[in-house]
């Protein structure tokens, strides 16, 4: 009670409302029985009153009319405050009864049509103050948030539903600098209409006719805002972007409310917001549960998807983030970018490579994790099918020693981020991937076996996807690059087709592949494969990304097909043919039946990996990783 009353605002508030139902009342019996009905009721409206007032104020509290901000009153409020009036009513009603008894008034005191007028004029009297102060600081804002001189005029396009997101933000000032003179809907029965204030003046393909008449009026459109429906594939927002561009009109996109946006804030269009499919939609509750409280080690964390699985950690509500890192740049970076974000994450960065067996024991062990994600790898084709012996001593022996490490500090799982190109590799790079589950899937099974029915059994899993979009080195900053410097756009085949997600799409979804496997049913499953929708092809992104520049493939920018380099194949492959799929109930993720043999097996392949490795020998190396992935075929050209 002392918390309620000890904000004075909300004391006005209680203040305002009493007074507002004393004036309800005075004003009812007024209209109802003029001057001489009043007086004759005027003794026991004086006996009724106060102890009414105090019951009205406990009605008014138990519907929360006193926790609203008067600011923001809408619907639910006016709700809040009809459901309050009406019991107040009925109330009336109840003792209107009561004081028809002869040893009381003698007869109705209210009567049904004065209890009726009364509740008209009590929602009146609550619920209009409110609206009005609603509208006053809607003004306000405008005056101050949209109409002040810096200004932009902007377009808003998408449908109503996403456009009064970006609308409510800029009454409340959430956005600034911005002023709304239209919106640009892809829905039919938006068309003619007008939200909050602001008209509907056509769709997007509209762009270049809307932007002309607002000329012609004298406003000068200088951005357009893209709510998530405008950046549907289907209503090609590339092109509208493009004539943007041309005619000197800033872009910028709306964030999507449910994809873990810290605050909603106008970002730059990129390519991952024009991703040819439509994301996977993430139980966000579910992450935060499997996540929050828990010790969480991730390897490789300064990369695209290691520092992006660090920022979900530390979003969801880890109790400690470890991050091992082997570049000081990488690691200093993601360490900077997590410093700034809020949280009850206690955050720490060591140098410190997967390779050195010991160092990966020791700072696992001692930071005691319920999970370790291993996301640390070398994983650019070309390269690794060149320095085959680094790729071997990362990808296989890196792995190993961060999943033995987490099974000797008694870790609940180990997730080791993997790649499609793992299937059927035709490169060392998926070759080593492969290998490295396999060494996962069979210590997973054996520490299943070897249970002694006290603590559960770690789980080793795997997780694969394809590329990410706009990770470093992947083709996206490399497009960027060479549009920026007027080409050439360089792609390999004209038919080289490959599955995309975004950063945040592929990590939530791994995380949530880490829960289903340490879920209730301890899920027999040890490898997970990502569903990445329809593959991509390459020449077509690139195309895309041209005219999100403004520019014509093959007029302003050349493109030059260059040919499949070493260790590629023109498409690439999620289970292999002795591997089913297994679905797990959980959208966006599957799993791929158990196929390994057995860990003692495994080991034997990897002392003679090592022996090779020692006398550098080549053609060794490739026996032991083809008698291991019967599939692996070394040269990329056959396919």
């Amino acid at each position: 009670m002392r918390g309620f009353f000890g904000n004075p605002r909300r004391v006005l508030i209680v203040i305002h409302d009493l007074v507002m139902t004393a004036a309800a009342i005075l004003a009812t019996f007024y209209f109802r029985f003029e001057t001489i009905g009043l007086a004759q009721r005027f003794h026991w409206l004086l006996i009724i009153l106060p102890g009414y007032l105090i019951y009205a104020g406990v009605v008014y509290r138990i519907f929360h009319l006193y926790a609203a901000k008067w600011r923001f009153a809408s619907l639910p409020d006016l709700w809040n405050i009809f459901r309050a009036v009406t019991v107040l009513a009925l109330s009336l009603l109840v003792l209107d009864y009561v004081l028809v008894a002869p040893n009381f008034y003698g007869t109705f005191f209210f009567g049904k049509i004065t209890i009726i007028l009364y509740w008209v004029l009590q929602m009146f009297f609550l619920g209009g103050p409110r609206i009005a102060y609603r509208l006053f600081r809607h003004a306000r804002t405008q005056q101050h948030h949209a109409k002040s001189a810096d200004a932009i005029p902007t377009l808003v396009a998408g449908r109503a539903a996403d456009a009064e997101v970006l609308l409510r933000a800029i009454e409340s000032g959430a956005v600034s600098k911005i002023r709304p003179v239209g919106i640009l809907s892809p829905s039919r029965a938006d068309q003619s209409q007008s939200l909050r204030g602001v008209p509907v003046r056509g769709y997007l393909t509209d762009l270049e006719s809307t932007v002309a008449g607002l000329a012609a009026q004298g406003i000068h459109v200088a951005r357009l805002v893209l709510t998530p429906a405008a950046l549907a594939p289907e209503l090609h927002p590339e092109t509208a972007l493009m004539l943007a561009r041309r005619l000197g009109i800033a872009t910028s996109r709306l964030p999507s409310l449910d994809a873990g946006e810290e605050a909603l804030r106008l970002a730059p269009v990129d390519v991952e917001d024009l991703l040819l499919r439509p994301s996977v939609k993430i139980d966000y509750k579910r992450l935060e549960n499997f996540i929050k409280g828990k010790t969480i080690v991730v390897t490789g964390g300064g990369g695209s998807i290691g520092s992006e699985i660090c920022e979900r950690a530390v979003n969801f509500g880890a109790a400690r983030l470890l991050i091992l890192e082997n570049s000081e740049a990488a690691l200093h970076a993601v360490l900077e970018k997590l410093a700034a974000k809020p949280g009850v994450t206690a955050v720490e960065g060591r140098i410190a490579d997967v390779r050195d067996r010991e160092r990966m024991f020791r700072l696992i062990a001692d930071a005691a994790p319920n999970l370790v994600f291993h996301a640390a790898a070398l994983k650019h084709v070309p390269l690794v099918e060149h320095e085959w012996d680094e790729g071997i001593k990362t990808n296989v022996f890196g792995s190993i020693n961060v999943a033995d490490a987490a099974l000797a500090a008694g870790a609940e799982a180990m997730v080791m981020i993997s790649t499609d190109k793992a299937i059927e590799p035709v490169s060392v790079l998926g070759a080593t991937k492969r290998l490295a589950e396999m060494y996962c899937q069979a210590l997973d099974a054996n520490a299943g076996r070897s249970a002694n029915g006290g603590k559960p059994p770690i789980r080793m899993i795997a997780v694969r996807f394809g590329n990410v979009l706009a990770s470093n080195g992947s083709v996206v900053p490399k497009f960027k690059a060479q549009i920026e410097a007027g080409g050439p756009v360089t792609v390999t085949h004209p038919e080289m087709v490959r599955y995309f997600m975004t950063i945040r799409e592929a990590c939530d979804l791994v995380i949530t592949a880490a829960s289903h496997a340490l879920g209730l049913t301890r899920a027999a499953a040890s490898v997970y494969v990502l569903n990445m929708g329809q593959p991509i092809k390459i020449v077509d992104l690139a195309e895309r990304m041209i005219r999100l520049s403004g520019l014509e493939p093959g007029r302003d920018i050349e493109m030059v097909f260059t040919g499949i380099r070493p260790g590629e194949r023109l498409n690439e492959i999620l289970f292999a043919r002795e591997e089913p799929s297994v679905d797990i109930g959980i959208a966006g993720v599957v799993a791929a039946a158990l196929v390994c043999p057995s860990i003692e097996v495994v080991r034997d392949w990897v002392a003679k990996l090592r022996r090779g490795l020692e006398c550098s020998e080549r053609g060794a190396i490739v026996g032991v990783l083809r008698e291991a992935v019967p599939d692996y075929r070394s040269d990329a050209r056959q396919g």
